[in-house]
């Protein structure tokens, strides 16, 4: 499978962000990388909370590999990143990326979601529709 365009997504680093030292918490940094991905499925018509209630299946994070690069800081405006990698039978990868709009790289991300029945709690098999809305180009 060809690697899908990334997409981009702008946000903006407050207060309410940052450690004692002025700088963006490390935990904070997958906030903006999971806010990134949930737009992503969002310009695909992705909606996770229907995908919840109408197929009764979530996406659960099961590999996070961050690679920390340079300290965001509180007024920073940053740009998040993020591509689709690969689609297997039940998780999908993606690679993302974070920069300060000067372009500076903050921080990298590989990320691995597994498709989990909300009952059982055990991986499923994506459904082919999902699969084919994944590969499609962004709606707006």
């Amino acid at each position: 499978m060809s690697e899908n365009a990334k997409s981009q997504f702008r946000y903006r680093i407050y207060y309410e962000h940052t450690d004692g030292g002025g700088v963006v918490y490390h935990a904070r940094y997958l906030n903006f990388f999971e806010r990134a991905r949930t737009d992503w499925l969002r310009q695909r018509g992705i909606i996770q909370s229907q995908l919840q209630s109408e197929l009764n299946i979530v996406y659960a994070l099961t590999t996070a590999n961050i690679q920390f690069k340079k300290p965001a800081r509180m007024d920073d405006a940053i740009t998040v990143s993020c591509q689709l990698h690969k689609i297997k039978n039940a998780s999908v990868e993606f690679t993302q990326e974070m920069y300060k709009d000067d372009g500076t790289l903050l921080a990298t991300l590989y990320v691995k979601v597994a498709c989990i029945d909300v009952e059982t709690f055990k991986v499923i098999a994506i459904p082919q529709q999902l699969k084919q809305e994944l590969l499609s180009e962004p709606r707006f």
